[in-house]
């Protein structure tokens, strides 16, 4: 039953331009609950669905060197929550936002605040993750937990886990919504679709792609908060995943693909918004759309982070040829493994990750150092802070590949 809502708005005279300052009619929209829609999956669609679950599960269960590296799972993870951020207009390189890492971690180290909030983005990310793998239900108190971590010491932390009072929209201008391209409901019909939402997540069942695909589309049409909703809604489709056991050990990196076919997201979002006076058709193709578009996108994610280990692999190849021996299972061995993931580090945070004595993971450091591996960051004497150049040229290469245009017509 999604339905347009007729309101006027009344200016309060602020703005530049005549347009800006006008008073006018505008409607919202109320999406159809997701305890009350109905999908009917064309037999093409439901074949992307099922080659892309199975994608999904070959990544998690078959990628030996990602599956025994918590590093490189992490930096798909980082490489999810900066192309989330990107897809919302905060494009940061990969070395500001190791240092914003690192600054948030207690390292005294020069970052900015558009890092920040990425690095925001990366916790919420991991929030969402952590309350998957709890054993108790999804409420809108876990999605309100999610969007605060995003929010956490960043320009929009008085935001953090609040539900909006005030009508927002998306488009136009920022001073009223009668130019906007989308009106999300109103803030009197925000709770109960939120409590939906929460509820919906908890489903099983659905397939547990099309249950994402869903969650993320209906999140976004609500809109519930006032800032961040774009990146809280991805993180969604990773708490529902990993709820449902699809995504055990990684997080494919879906927003690479979605930031990259930007125009093909917005319309399969605005597609999946249908009236209830429409043929029942026209809303099942919008629907069948969108679950198409993000089968593909989660297909196109996993071959992409497939090619990534299999590239890290090599990476640590040429590095343990370049130091000679190496024993099994030392801190310098260890090192190695998670360096991919951990391009920017201090011996300590180092040692933390590698859980090796500091002495051990120091004298590891010191051969990377000798080998060229890896070089010192700065000048500081105490707390040294070191980086990998090569990981981080591959994570760039990584990104760089899904932007092209070949990734782009999958």
């Amino acid at each position: 039953m999604g339905t347009l809502h007729e309101e006027m708005w009344l200016s309060e005279g602020r703005g530049r331009t005549r347009a800006e300052r006008r008073s006018g009619a505008y409607s919202y929209y109320v999406p159809t609950p997701l305890s009350k829609l109905k999908v009917l999956l064309e037999p093409d669609v439901v074949g992307d669905v099922s080659r892309a679950e199975i994608a999904i599960a070959r990544l998690n269960e078959q990628a030996l060197a990602l599956h025994s590296s918590e590093g490189i799972a992490r930096l798909l993870l980082r490489a999810e929550a900066v192309s989330s951020s990107h897809i919302e207009g905060l494009s940061i390189g990969t070395r500001r936002l190791l240092r914003a890492e690192m600054k948030r971690s207690g390292v005294m180290i020069k970052s900015d605040s558009n890092a920040a909030e990425v690095v925001g983005n990366i916790h919420a990310m991991e929030k969402a993750i952590a309350a998957a793998q709890s054993e108790q239900k999804v409420t809108v108190g876990t999605i309100l937990d999610v969007h605060r971590k995003l929010c956490e010491n960043t320009r929009i932390e008085k935001f953090g886990g609040m539900v909006r009072t005030t009508q927002n929209w998306v488009g136009g201008n920022g001073y009223n919504p009668l130019d906007a391209e989308y009106v999300p409901p109103a803030p009197a019909h925000v709770e109960a679709l939120l409590k939906d939402i929460a509820c919906f997540c908890n489903d099983e069942t659905t397939s547990p792609l099309v249950q994402a695909a869903l969650v993320h589309a209906q999140f976004e049409t609500v809109h519930p908060f006032v800032d961040g909703n774009g990146r809280t809604g991805r993180a969604l489709i990773h708490l529902v995943l990993r709820r449902r056991g699809l995504t055990p050990n990684l997080v494919p990196p879906l927003s690479l693909v979605m930031a990259t076919q930007a125009k093909s997201y917005v319309k399969g979002l605005t597609d999946y918004r249908f009236l209830d006076d429409e043929d029942p058709a026209v809303a099942q193709s919008g629907i069948n759309e969108w679950v198409s578009f993000f089968a593909g996108a989660c297909l196109t994610a996993c071959e992409e982070a497939e090619a990534f280990e299999k590239s890290a692999r090599r990476l640590q190849d040429a590095w343990r040829e370049r130091l000679g021996s190496v024993r099994k299972g030392s801190a310098l061995d260890a090192l190695l493994s998670e360096m991919v993931g951990m391009p920017l580090f201090t011996i300590e945070t180092a040692s933390t990750s590698l859980h090796r004595a500091f002495s051990a993971t120091s004298a590891a450091v010191e051969r990377c150092v000798e080998a060229g591996i890896v070089k010192p960051v700065g000048s500081q004497k105490r707390n040294r802070v070191f980086e990998a150049p090569e990981a981080i040229d591959e994570f760039n290469v990584f990104e760089r590949r899904l932007a092209s245009p070949s990734s782009a017509k999958r």
